[in-house]
């Protein structure tokens, strides 16, 4: 799951689609989104949803830079909301990674 997180942690987008989804994230209701994006299936469990939203959303931002004439800024939006959502859900599933500490280097003292 944690590689879910740090992929995500990773993606570079316009801060003006940022803002706009962080805004809209704060009002996110995963029935409502998930359902215009998944359409009428069940909605999957959150670490599957954010796999399938990574995807979507590379696949949004490619069209995004070539220029795609169906691309629409409204939607890659409405799917970076959903984005920040499941991971905000899956944040709180899973503890953050906790590193093993390095043990202590002692060096001798001249005197």
């Amino acid at each position: 799951m944690h590689h879910l997180l740090d992929k995500l942690n990773g993606i570079n987008r316009p801060r003006l689609l940022i803002q706009a989804a962080r805004i809209g994230a704060a009002t996110y209701r995963r029935d409502l989104h998930l359902r215009r994006l998944f359409g009428p299936a069940p909605i999957p469990h959150s670490s599957e949803s954010l796999s399938r939203l990574l995807e979507m959303e590379t696949s949004m931002n490619r069209r995004r830079k070539l220029c795609d004439a169906g691309y629409s800024a409204a939607d890659h939006v409405d799917l970076l909301i959903a984005l920040m959502g499941e991971a905000r859900i899956v944040r709180a599933a899973y503890p953050p990674r906790i590193e093993p500490a390095q043990p202590i280097q002692f060096k001798p003292v001249k005197g």
